[in-house]
């Protein structure tokens, strides 16, 4: 049997699958611009993972992924065997251009007994090539909120004017929804200080929003040009005052070489005025024409953005790159992916179902940390427009459950600061949790539908937990084995609360203190598609 699973939700659950019933079909259903067709209707990605009826896993991928198309796996429908299929260059006959003497990326196979031991596996990791940077003292793991989510559920725009008139702003006049000005970015930096988050991410501060979704145009932003209503020298200044830094945000709207010529000004007016970490976005159809977001010219832009940001000592966070192939470990400033369907596809599409946070861990994760953008506390996405039927697909304590089983160095509070400051005892759990870690024990796991993960904080001895599963409500007991013997920790349980349900009723979170040793048992409810998230702290 294949865990592989269908995009197609409707409210009907997914099924774990053979092998015979892969078929890309199933993306009809997905016509806007941000899903992307698999090439052939009998391919998937990598890494692939499967499950043999004994129990044993296996999962096929593909590590150092350098100057080559990403792999794809071709499934002959009658043979059900596998032929390697490489995302090609414009010209659909030539795969990839390569210069002699040259490396192909490994391909990887891991294998487990269970699914545990998939996520375990470090080989992908270990194929590539050894950190390429001298210094990494300035490269640091944080959690941040951010300008972001609020454009998403309709509160307000990446835009500045709502035209159609690119970066000529002579004369035109504010909309009044822009999101990202002097006075709701302080309100934010605020937030973060007031919470201890360590950075505030900024969606539309740059020119160029007004013309360029879906236009395939060669220049549209301009990367060192804010708007008149964002005055950044004021916010790094106030920023700066509070502790918290601002992390720039590159939307490229997938015009590549528009963006190349301006990396270093990019990034020396981001050495400029503070910023250590920016977050690049590739929506759309990409610029050279005819090229994919995983084939061999991005691959190796993708590289580049790696290798420049180091020069410049900014950390990267990418957003619909190609998928991670453990390239973190040759450039450890490259902190984060997208790669996948986020959190956002949750605000306006049907949504990611149930099993796909239980998916992830042993598919796209594998490949590297993920910027999934968990957090999301208003679960109903209809907030500022009770016409809007989108929703997340979770309950609210299952979205706390995700900082623990969602591996990623970079980690954001992704709601807004109003529906946070609503619930500031569930809040506490975001406030607490660390990105950083020492170790980690997969406690249990079946592929697509629940997870349990502990992990310890970096340099102390306090634990982390979140459980989580898929649409079908589950009990676990949980042995704290993994605790340093003879100490007292105090464990705060997140736990869904009664009646929660994703669909019915995804807001109820209950929280119980109890003192815990090595060897104690806590036994845990999880609602559909709900989660529990637990704080281990040594007393």
């Amino acid at each position: 049997m294949v865990d592989t699973r269908r995009l197609r939700f409707q409210r009907t659950y997914l099924h774990r699958q053979p092998l015979s019933a892969i078929n890309t079909d199933i993306y009809d259903a997905e016509k806007s611009i941000y899903t992307k067709h698999i090439v052939d209707r009998y391919n998937v990605q990598t890494p692939l993972t499967m499950r043999a009826k004994n129990g044993a896993h296996i999962s096929i991928a593909e590590a150092a992924l350098v100057d080559f198309g990403a792999l794809h796996l071709q499934l002959d429908p009658k043979t059900l065997k596998f032929k390697a299929f490489l995302i090609p260059t414009p010209d659909s006959l030539v795969k990839s251009v390569n210069t002699l003497p040259f490396h192909t990326p490994w391909r990887a196979i891991l294998l487990s007994k269970d699914a545990a031991g998939i996520l375990t596996n470090r080989l992908i990791l270990n194929l590539n090539e050894p950190c390429k940077i001298a210094d990494i003292s300035w490269i640091k793991p944080m959690k941040y909120c951010g300008i972001w989510w609020e454009m998403h559920a309709g509160k307000s725009t990446w835009d500045y004017a709502g035209s159609q008139n690119g970066n000529n702003l002579a004369g035109l006049t504010p909309s009044g929804k822009h999101a990202a000005t002097t006075a709701n970015t302080k309100r934010y930096i605020d937030f973060a200080a007031k919470n201890g988050l360590g950075g505030v991410l900024v969606e539309g501060w740059n020119t160029g929003w007004e013309d360029w979704f879906g236009k395939q145009k060669e220049e549209v932003f301009d990367f060192t040009k804010p708007y008149p209503d964002y005055d950044i020298d004021e916010l790094t200044r106030y920023a700066k005052e509070k502790g918290v830094q601002l992390i720039m945000h590159h939307e490229t709207s997938a015009a590549v070489p528009s963006y190349e010529r301006q990396m270093d000004a990019a990034y020396s007016y981001m050495n400029k005025y503070g910023f250590p970490a920016v977050k690049t976005g590739y929506v759309g159809k990409l610029i050279p024409r005819g090229e994919w977001h995983d084939g061999q010219w991005m691959v190796n832009h993708y590289v580049r953005v790696a290798e420049r940001t180091a020069k410049y000592r900014v950390m990267l966070d990418a957003h619909e790159p190609v998928r991670p192939s453990g390239l973190h470990r040759t450039y450890p400033n490259w902190l984060a992916c997208e790669a996948a369907r986020g959190q956002e596809f949750n605000a306006w599409s049907k949504g990611n179902p149930p099993s796909h946070e239980c998916t992830l861990p042993f598919t796209r994760i594998l490949g590297g940390p993920m910027d999934y953008t968990p957090g999301i506390f208003q679960i109903e996405v209809n907030q500022f427009d009770q016409n809007k039927k989108e929703r997340v697909h979770t309950t609210v304590a299952k979205q706390l459950a995700l900082y623990v089983t969602l591996y990623s160095p970079l980690q954001m509070a992704a709601d807004m600061p109003e529906n946070y400051e609503k619930r500031p005892d569930v809040f506490q759990f975001i406030r607490d949790v660390p990105v950083d870690w020492d170790d980690t024990r997969v406690l249990n796991a079946a592929v697509g539908d629940y997870l349990t993960v502990a992990r310890r904080e970096k340099g102390k001895t306090n634990w982390f937990v979140g459980s989580i599963t898929d649409e079908t409500p589950r009990d676990f007991v949980l042995k704290l084995d993994f605790l340093d013997a003879g100490k007292t920790y105090e464990a705060t349980v997140y736990e869904d609360g009664p009646g929660a349900h994703y669909e019915t009723d995804p807001y109820p979170v209950n929280i119980r203190k109890v003192t815990v040793r090595r060897g104690d048992v806590l036994k845990l409810k999880l609602a559909a598609s709900g989660g529990t998230a637990i704080s281990v702290m040594a007393k």
